[in-house]
């Protein structure tokens, strides 16, 4: 599968999972056989110096003790440099009853799980926090983590907000010049760290994470693309897993296009969900009915593409921006008043700074000085083009792409058809999961869907919990991710099965 195809996979599952927008205090298709690199897995022993190592954990703040952990940069090479994770935990609310560790991953990829600790303990339900301690982590390239640098707010402005069309061979080779120079100035500025941030990496040192911890097994809740991390794990290390979650699915086993298309698909949902929502709450500024709404939705995204909106921090906002400013509000139903204010603003004043404000937002961007809060955009691409294991596209497959994703969903077709993100990365990961065989054969693991999720459709859940041999948990609903957002059925579900070892009852719906 070609590698534009492949870049265009989950846009949103960038953010921190399960989190609304201003609701929190921070922020069945076969197994792919994709061709190319594939090397020879290495089982580290547990004498690796790495899986040796003793670690010290200091007061970091209330409640929380960190701690960095090592582990290799190349994989490939367990006893060559090394490279350091920042690591944070909450202990066990009841010592005397205390299960053991479990690890959280928030999504992404690039989403730091040391940021996301906080919230997910203030979210999380009572009987696990008693009884684990709550273990956090930036993954390889994030965070406090040895980090990737990619530029100044400038550099990345430059690249993630420019709209770039791709309508002829000339443009589709400017976009392989235009992407390996974004990658090469990473490298120049980060060295090898971008070059070893893919997910198969990641889940190599979440073992050492669980030997440094002392734990034999690895309990885990991961959410969105943490799923995929999770999973990834499992397939490396089945005899390792303990009791492991995975919320809001994503399903990497599909073919690439077809990942696409459902989440584009998903995206549509959800705005049709938000305009339903919107006419019946009788001051909706789109008119009805829901198809002509959708229209002036879809021809905002396009006017802001061909004219940019005024937005009043230096910053216009474009087509990406706009499409940025309104998917983050199809996160979670509690955000969709903030879009219907957006539009409200734009389509009755002609200017856009709630949307810009909220692209801000879902890029992790100051508006006022342009600076980037964190490195989550360039580690999102970065790791989502080292494991793509395909050829660069061909500009017929590029335009043949496009007009099949835009007849599946109008609104955001153009723009999930237009991504070229990964046409021309010169780095690519060592090592790729191409089945989940191994991974069938692990503990019992519990996986989560929400019906109208948009970034994470309910879809590859259900697949995913198929190849996994997996207990499927779906919460009816809107919203992406389910634990700690939807409500406390799925907290007692999920707490019993991690707590007490429970696992939900088939087909439980909450």
């Amino acid at each position: 599968m070609n590698r534009q195809l492949a870049a265009v996979v989950a846009v949103a599952t960038l953010l921190v999972s399960s989190c609304s927008l201003f609701s929190h205090d921070d922020n069945q298709s076969p197994d792919r056989q994709r061709p190319g690199r594939h090397s020879p897995r290495p089982h580290p022993s547990p004498t690796t110096d790495v899986y040796a190592q003793e670690v010290t954990w200091e007061n970091c703040e209330t409640d929380v003790e960190c701690t960095t952990i090592d582990v290799p940069l190349n994989w490939q090479d367990v006893t060559g440099e090394t490279i350091s994770l920042e690591v944070h935990r909450r202990l066990a609310d009841d010592p005397d009853h205390r299960i053991g560790s479990l690890l959280i991953n928030p999504g992404g990829p690039g989403g730091s799980g040391v940021d996301f600790l906080d919230q997910f303990v203030s979210t999380a339900g009572d009987a696990l926090l008693e009884a684990y301690d709550i273990v956090a982590f930036d993954p390889r390239g994030v965070g406090l983590s040895t980090g990737l640098d990619c530029g100044d707010g400038s550099v990345l402005d430059e690249y993630f907000i420019t709209d770039v069309d791709v309508e002829t061979e000339a443009d589709l080779a400017d976009a392989r010049e235009r992407n390996g120079a974004f990658a090469q100035g990473c490298f120049d500025r980060s060295g090898a760290i971008i070059e070893n941030m893919d997910t198969v990496s990641a889940a190599r040192d979440m073992d050492v994470i669980r030997a440094v911890l002392g734990d034999d097994s690895l309990y885990y809740l991961g959410f969105s693309y943490g799923t995929q991390l999770g999973a990834t794990y499992a397939e490396l290390y089945p005899q390792h897993v303990g009791r492991m979650v995975l919320d809001g699915a994503v399903d990497f086993m599909l073919p690439d296009d077809q990942i696409s298309l459902v989440q584009a698909k998903g995206f549509e949902n959800a705005l049709g969900n938000f305009i339903t929502w919107c006419l019946d709450s009788g001051d909706c500024p789109l008119t009805g009915p829901a198809e002509n709404a959708r229209a002036q939705i879809a021809q905002l995204a396009l006017d802001a593409k061909n004219e940019p909106f005024w937005s009043g921090n230096g910053v216009d906002v474009n087509g990406n921006r706009m499409v940025y400013g309104i998917v983050v509000t199809l996160y979670d139903e509690a955000s969709w008043p903030y879009l219907k204010m957006a539009l409200d603003e734009t389509l009755g004043q002609g200017t856009a700074v709630y949307f810009s404000l909220f692209a801000d937002l879902y890029m992790g961007r100051d508006g006022a000085s342009g600076s980037y809060s964190d490195n989550s955009m360039p580690a999102f691409t970065a790791v989502s083009c080292l494991d793509v294991d395909a050829e660069d596209s061909t500009i017929d497959e590029v335009l043949d792409f496009r007009r099949s994703v835009t007849e599946a969903a109008p609104t955001f077709g153009w723009w999930f058809g237009s991504a070229s993100s990964c046409e021309g990365w010169p780095f690519h990961a060592h090592e790729h999961i191409t089945n989940l065989d191994d991974a069938a054969t692990a503990a019992p693991m519990v996986v989560i869907g929400t019906t109208d999720d948009p970034a994470t459709p309910f879809a590859w859940a259900q697949s995913l919990a198929q190849r996994l041999g997996a207990t499927l948990l779906t919460y009816e609903g809107d919203g992406h991710t389910a634990y700690g957002r939807s409500n406390q059925c799925v907290i007692d579900a999920v707490d019993a099965y991690l707590v007490d070892g429970k696992l939900p009852a088939p087909g439980t719906t909450c």
